[in-house]
């Protein structure tokens, strides 16, 4: 046989062996892992395993919950520390977090991903032990070593040794502690809630399992069968009712972009500003901050929700923000810029077609501001930072079209000197604009505020139904800059109404 032909054949053996070897690596660190993460507003502990089910642990007061997957693979999610008031506050939390499950669903993905990522290296790595110990023995040594009778015997008893070694280890043969949850059994939740308490049909899945240290949750559980089922009635409607809505459309050589701010963690409201947008044609998405209460990490599930929501389309890479002033810290801004979001830091960046984009996250977040390498600013002080780096970008040449802040109060400067076309904010839960504005120089701007996406109320707008009117925008552009706005409100009652769509014209003397 040919020399080159017969390495080939040797190189195609070893590649198949390490791929075999790396698989069978990565399955058994993949299924004996786990990670740390926040879900459903704890923190939790994921592990995959091969259940076919998702099992959520709840611990000693609340049963523990499964669903099934559909697929082979499962995972188990040990909830532990969270942040509640009361054990109701909790149950309806999770009621209303199960009835919009695409920010937990993208989580759980997501790590699962990391995990599997992270399992194939090591198990690359791995893979390639017991093919680089074949080769540093080389053929005439593995020979050697079976050629006589002795040197045969020891090395068939250092090969069981090292098995022995193995079994030892794992001690198959012991018995696990006995615990309660060995104990019970799973249930359908019909079964377990009794045949006086209606359920939705998409629950009919669901099994719990619990006994009598659980028993005494059964009426709160039985309330939070009613907040899961109107939030996603509600929100499940409204977006359906958003799909049809008659907004401006886009003309040729235009841009819409749909504007939020101000959801404070009403994850229902995101598959209806997505419904919204995409009536609108919109390409793109802004955020004007305040997503959560606190800022803490517990509130990742809305930051999950919200990310899920704008994942894909014409969204998944046109997605820019700032942080709010309830936003406090720097979890928020840092979570959203780790899933794909463009956080905007005082630093001019290019937006959605050819627009020219500006803001800063609010300095009342946490006390004092911030300005690129300055700290301790006031409100007043950092809006000064944005009008002069507005300004000096149109004197360069570079007219920053776009301000985004959650105020739009801190870009007031900049629009009296004439330095941007429009300045865009909440804060307010209200909308208000769009406010011309003719600057020093005679340039001609907009400030604009939205209402608040969340129907928010209070800093926590969680809840079955929004607790006042919810509002949504759509900016459109031309050429970089912003040629209309078109506001869209939410009723409480479930009813949208559309406003005018507003003209823009601004214009810069320079």
């Amino acid at each position: 046989m040919d020399v080159r032909l017969r390495r080939a054949l040797d190189g195609t053996v070893y590649l198949l062996c390490w791929v075999l070897f790396t698989l069978a690596a990565a399955a058994v660190i993949f299924f004996n892992s786990s990670r740390e993460t926040t879900l459903a507003s704890h923190d939790a502990v994921i592990r995959p395993d091969l259940s076919g089910h998702v099992v959520l642990l709840t611990g000693p007061v609340l049963p523990d919950v499964r669903v099934p997957t559909n697929e082979r693979i499962g995972v188990s999610v040990t909830l532990g520390k969270t942040d509640a008031p009361s054990t109701s506050a909790l149950i309806d939390r999770y009621a209303l977090i199960a009835s919009q499950p695409e920010g937990p669903e993208a989580r759980v993905r997501e790590v699962l991903g990391d995990m599997m990522v992270d399992s194939l290296v090591r198990g690359a790595a791995l893979g390639l032990v017991p093919i680089v110990v074949w080769l540093l023995v080389g053929a005439h040594r593995r020979r050697a070593l079976f050629a006589r009778p002795r040197k045969r015997r020891r090395s068939i008893a250092l090969v069981l040794s090292l098995a022995v070694i193995g079994v030892v280890v794992a001690q198959p043969w012991s018995d696990d502690v006995e615990t309660l949850d060995r104990e019970e059994s799973w249930q359908p939740l019909a079964t377990f809630l009794g045949p006086d308490v209606p359920l939705p049909e998409e629950l009919d899945g669901v099994q719990v399992r619990g006994d009598v240290t659980t028993s005494q949750t059964r009426r709160l559980i039985e309330s939070a069968i009613g907040t899961y089922d109107e939030g996603k009635t509600f929100y499940r409607d409204a977006a359906e009712s958003a799909a049809d809505l008659q907004l401006h459309q886009p003309e040729e050589g235009q841009t819409a972009v749909l504007f939020i701010s101000d959801r404070h963690d009403n994850i229902g409201m995101d598959r209806v500003a997505r419904a919204v947008g995409d009536a609108g044609d919109a390409q793109a998405v802004f955020d004007g901050g305040d997503d959560t209460s606190t800022g803490s990490t517990w509130e990742a599930f809305s930051l999950d929700s919200l990310d899920a929501a704008f994942d894909d389309g014409p969204y998944a890479d046109s997605k820019w923000a700032v942080t709010g002033n309830h936003d406090h810290g720097a979890f928020v801004g840092k979570y959203l810029g780790d899933h794909g979001w463009t956080m905007l830091d005082g630093e001019a960046v290019d937006g959605p077609a050819g627009v020219r984009l500006l803001g800063v996250g609010d300095p009342r977040s946490s006390g004092l501001g911030s300005w690129r390498d300055e700290t301790g600013l006031s409100f007043d002080e950092v809006a000064d930072r944005l009008a002069d780096a507005a300004c000096k970008a149109d004197e360069d040449g570079d007219r920053i079209t776009t301000i985004l802040v959650h105020d739009a109060n801190m870009g007031d400067e900049a629009l009296e000197r004439g330095c941007t076309d429009l300045v865009i904010g909440g804060h307010l839960h209200v909308q208000s604009g769009p406010t011309e504005v003719t600057g020093a120089n005679g340039a001609v701007g907009y400030s604009y505020t939205t209402g608040t996406a969340g129907g928010a109320a209070y800093a926590i707008a969680v809840g079955a139904a929004i607790r006042r009117p919810a509002g949504i925008t759509v900016i459109t552009y031309a050429d970089g800059h912003p040629v209309g706005v078109q506001p869209v409100t939410l009723d409480t009652t479930g009813v949208f109404t559309v406003g005018d769509y507003v003209p823009l014209t601004p214009s810069n003397p320079s």
